[in-house]
């Protein structure tokens, strides 16, 4: 089908006249009615989207077969994980070809190596069944290794159903609770389990208390956050002796600790929380410390590490150990046997640096590549020597590395295995910098085959930039079919994610949102001046927060783009923002700006996609959309196509794939989301390499 054939059967939503009037200014919302989930014409609607988007693919099946097989050729379908050891077992987990779901497993400890008997925690394709959607929420072993607590999604709402099972009969117990959040931790002896609820507009604010084998009716709320801008979760400590609540908004936290051997007393809190100053908290004991180290913003923008007594934990007690340093940021601490392992950030990279408890001494853990990202894990032992990390760049698989910190050796457990013959040597990845409008540098980060020529060629181009999420360079098998046909792919690092630090962050948020939209665009002006691509073979591709980049750079250069992929995305930023009752809006007060506010009204409306849709000729689209998505309302993307079309003066087609079984995430299976992506790649080779 021709993008003008598609065009002229494209599904028409009636428009039904609504105005949203705010500090005496009004906006024309004509498809606000498609809010109205249980009206027919609204599931009418998104049906007939995606059957037209099959109609529209139709030609490309046999490519995405194609691309399918590709993927699936270079995975390693019936493949394990590096087994983790803890408490005289070894945990991992397991898939087999042909089935959609991990298989989560231990076996017993044999002279420091996993013993031969397997034993099967739990079977997620078993406890999926014929679901169309299942997502895993928790999935906690208690420290006494006898009971797993776990928790199930099938609409991906993200309300999960809690069970608790018997480890020793693998069995599960009568123990069932509904309508709870993701997480859940054990008390010290198994007897007792915690987990978090959701208010109407699904935040997570209370803490509940679970007595193993009594009724859930009996079960005892603990906490409650009434604060509409703090999120809740409950958890334990490395060192299995806390349980913590940890609340936070997008600026600010608090903590609160009980030991875990107490379940029924009291939490208390840490530190009281202050706006803007966020804390978090690692705790170590030897034979001679009991104390949480404490990384922290308080006067450090690029946070600092303190250490406190355990007793008493309180900022009048903190010490700083490592202060802090404008051109690193501190994102985290993990404590081990005489040492902690830091997670860092410098100069757009994550890093992994340990600090000797003993002589005081830091050392950055060098890697062999320039770009890379590396963090700790699987460090699920204390006392221990051995410090694990896994490591992958554009070019190099995950990898998972042990480091040995007697002898400085390191030793490779495994790298993601690429089946077909795969050559890093045969690809390039390297770091360009785009100047952005008022000058500021802007990494990107790029991929491409070896040999490939700087002729304007395709392109595809990622980007994110909220949250402080970073961005970080990552190996993907299925990126290798768009590479080995003459593929450029890079990622804008730009404003608004925390790619190189809090600031980078703050340059990005509030009024200075529209920076992360100017990035983009740059970095999308710098790859063309270079020869990297040309706006008639350049995609570009974002989700979430990431699609409200999209919708933005598409309002503002829709000439520089021969396509854009949105898939979920936040685009209509304004209606959403003014809206309390909608899931995450009080919370993102602190991250957009509040609207009942003037100034951060004309701010929002300045920049939200489907507000500023303009008849223009627009780029090739696809959007996608999760009819339970409680993140980002499948009317959002549905209410902006219909908007982009109507204003589209160009050729080019755009449309709309709704998953109406699923959420945020999209299909939930592997082979269902690589049929998901086959079909992605499809659009996108068929847009950028369109003669």
């Amino acid at each position: 089908m021709t993008d003008q054939n598609a065009k002229s059967s494209a599904p028409v939503a009636p428009k039904r006249p609504h105005v949203h009037s705010k500090h005496g200014d009004e906006r024309a919302d004509d498809w606000y009615w498609l809010r109205e989930k249980s009206d027919p014409e609204v599931i009418g609607l998104l049906e007939a989207e995606n059957e037209h988007l099959r109609a529209y693919l139709e030609g490309t099946g046999q490519l995405q077969e194609e691309l399918f097989e590709e993927f699936r050729s270079r995975i390693q379908e019936t493949d394990l994980s590096v087994p983790v050891r803890k408490h005289g077992w070894w945990y991992y987990s397991r898939t087999e070809e042909g089935r959609q779901y991990g298989i989560s497993c231990r076996k017993a400890d044999a002279d420091g190596q996993p013993g031969p008997d397997e034993i099967v925690l739990l079977d997620q394709n078993e406890v999926a069944g014929d679901s169309e959607y299942f997502s895993l929420g928790a999935f906690t072993v208690a420290p006494t290794g006898t009971r797993l607590a776990y928790s199930t999604d099938t609409s991906g709402s993200e309300t999960f159903t809690l069970r608790v099972r018997d480890l020793t009969t693998l069995t599960d117990l009568d123990d069932v609770i509904e309508d709870v959040h993701y997480g859940a931790t054990f008390s010290r002896d198994a007897s007792v389990l915690f987990y978090t609820r959701q208010d109407e507009a699904k935040r997570p604010y209370q803490v509940w208390r679970h007595v193993i084998g009594t009724p859930a009716a009996d079960d005892v709320k603990v906490f409650q956050e009434d604060d509409e801008r703090f999120f809740v979760g409950v958890g334990g400590s490395k060192s299995e002796e806390y349980l913590v609540i940890s609340l936070g908004s997008s600026l600010t936290s608090e903590t609160w600790v009980l030991r875990a051997d107490d379940p029924t007393g009291e939490f208390r809190v840490v530190e009281p929380r202050r706006q803007g100053v966020e804390y978090h908290l690692a705790h170590y004991r030897d034979e001679t410390r009991d104390e949480f180290y404490v990384v922290t913003n308080d006067d450090a923008p690029n946070f600092k590490l303190m250490v406190t007594p355990a007793a008493t934990p309180g900022r009048e007690h903190w010490t700083e150990v490592i202060g802090h340093r404008p051109d690193v940021k501190l994102d985290g601490a993990e404590t081990m046997a005489g040492h902690l392992i830091l997670s860092e950030r410098a100069e757009g990279t994550a890093r992994i640096a340990l600090f000797d408890l003993a002589t005081g001494t830091h050392a950055v853990m060098e890697q062999p590549e320039p770009v890379y990202t590396a963090g700790a894990t699987g460090n699920a032992e204390f006392d221990t020597h051995i410090v694990r990390y896994t490591y992958t760049s554009l070019v190099t698989p995950r990898s998972v590395y042990e480091y040995d910190l007697r002898t400085g050796e390191r030793t490779l457990l495994k790298q993601q295995p690429v089946l077909g013959g795969y050559d890093a040597t045969q690809y390039v990845s390297e770091r360009v910098w785009a100047k952005a409008p008022d000058g500021v540098q802007v990494p990107v980060s790029l991929v491409y085959r070896a040999g490939r020529e700087l002729d304007g060629g395709p392109a595809l181009l990622y980007g994110y930039g909220a949250y402080e999420i970073s961005t970080d360079p990552y190996f993907s098998s299925f990126r290798l079919s768009l590479l080995d046909r003459g593929f450029v792919f890079a990622i804008a690092h730009v404003r608004g994610g925390g790619d190189l630090g809090r600031l980078w962050y703050e340059d990005g948020k509030f009024e200075k949102k529209p920076n992360t939209f100017t990035d983009f665009v740059a970095a999308a002006e710098h790859l063309v001046q270079a020869g990297y691509t040309s706006p008639s073979t350049l995609i570009a591709r974002g989700g979430s927060a990431g699609g409200l980049l999209m919708g933005a750079v598409t309002n503002l250069r829709p000439d520089l783009f021969a396509g854009v992929i949105a898939e979920v995305p936040f685009v209509d930023v304004l209606t959403t923002m003014l809206d309390p009752s909608l899931p995450l809006t009080v919370h993102e007060y602190e991250e957009w700006g509040n609207p009942e506010e003037p100034a951060f009204y004309e701010v929002l409306k300045s920049y939200s996609p489907y507000d500023n849709v303009v008849p223009a000729a627009y780029p090739s689209m696809l959007v996608t959309a999760g009819l339970n998505d409680p993140r980002v309302s499948y009317w959002e993307p549905a209410k902006w196509v219909q908007k982009l079309r109507e204003n589209n003066t160009g050729p080019n087609e755009i449309v709309l794939k709704t998953e109406m079984g699923a959420g945020h995430g999209g299909p939930s299976g592997r082979y269902d989301s690589w049929k998901d992506e086959a079909q992605v790649h499809a659009w996108i080779l068929e847009r950028a390499l369109k003669k």
